[in-house]
């Protein structure tokens, strides 16, 4: 384990200061995940990466970033889901659809890398750095793939974030259907929060449900594309039949969520479970950062922010269609 130590300890001081930066409010938006990243990439560009840092920096963008998705499914109460209601079930379905379609299509159509357009896809789409990280694992993503496509959706997200706020005076919608609104098309719970904050408490109760909604359905697409990406490797490789790897961490994810909803672990331990889980995971997107290389961006990130952009707005017209819709038929 002494050969772990010094990068684990470099990722936890990165992970620590970024969770300390994502208190100050104009950072908050943005949150600690994506913070990370940026922490490791300035310390790669100005201090560099030791070898001695290597193996424990890996094991933070690997085994770290699991083991934080499993926690994070003590976040997830699957009772709110179904309490939320099959209207809301359906357009957090029906977004999810849109958004990995349209994405990804204008991802290939623009050029972008296959692996890069479908993370940056299922990271609109889903729930931000948990989904890019999730599906990075399913497809072999290298971790600058994962690196590039986090920080396009956490760009992405704060902006829009931004937009919403504005907007919201506008749109003509009551606060729990601004709620399901923002829950149901923002890339991360941060941003959720944020952008449904000026609505008041009824519109944050409804938005969070709505993204969870959204969270819950992360393992049933993550297996999906798994299943894809081994069919597509398999046809350009001319092989037959190749075996599917199934998910630990993705399992881990249903039963801790399953765990949480049947009131097993107290509140409060639950909440200290989902705290541990954003270190773990800021740890892993900090190793992430540490690991990218900048040229990466410039070689991948226009095109893929691009695609990302106009996904995201047809992605916010779709669902806010949906939620006019929902509100004539009741």
């Amino acid at each position: 384990m002494r050969k772990y130590v010094h990068g684990l300890l470099l990722t936890l001081g990165l992970a620590l200061t970024a969770q300390v930066l994502a208190r100050v409010p104009v950072l908050s938006i943005v949150g600690p995940l994506v913070i990370a990243i940026l922490l490791g990439m300035a310390w790669r560009a100005a201090r560099g990466v030791t070898a001695g840092a290597v193996p424990g920096i890996d094991f933070s963008g690997r085994i770290l970033l699991r083991t934080g998705i499993v926690l994070l499914g003590m976040r997830l109460h699957l009772g709110d889901v179904v309490q939320a209601g099959a209207g809301s079930v359906a357009i957090a379905l029906a977004d999810i659809v849109f958004g990995l379609l349209v994405v990804y299509g204008l991802c290939r159509w623009l050029g972008v890398e296959t692996r890069i357009g479908m993370l940056t896809a299922c990271g609109t789409a889903i729930c931000g750095a948990a989904a890019v990280g999730a599906v990075g694992s399913q497809i072999n993503a290298r971790q600058e793939e994962v690196a590039v496509s986090t920080g396009i959706v956490a760009l992405l997200g704060t902006g829009f974030t931004v937009v919403y706020t504005l907007v919201y005076p506008f749109l003509g919608l009551s606060s729990e259907l601004y709620g399901l609104f923002s829950g149901a098309t923002l890339h991360e719970i941060a941003h959720v929060l944020a952008a449904a904050a000026p609505a008041g408490s009824a519109a944050l109760d409804v938005a969070v449900v709505a993204k969870l909604t959204r969270v819950a359905l992360l393992v049933p697409v993550a297996l999906l594309i798994g299943w894809w990406a081994a069919r597509q490797e398999r046809e350009e490789q001319g092989e037959g039949w190749k075996k599917v790897t199934l998910p630990w961490f993705l399992f881990g994810f249903l039963a801790a969520s399953g765990v949480h909803s049947l009131g097993i672990v107290p509140a409060d331990w639950a909440d200290r479970l989902v705290r541990l889980a954003y270190l773990l995971m800021a740890m892993a997107m900090a190793g992430l950062g540490l690991n990218a290389d900048p040229g990466a961006f410039r070689r991948h990130g226009t095109r893929a922010l691009t695609a990302g952009l106009a996904g995201s707005v047809l992605l916010s017209l779709f669902g806010y269609g949906l939620v006019r819709l929902l509100a004539y038929i009741q």
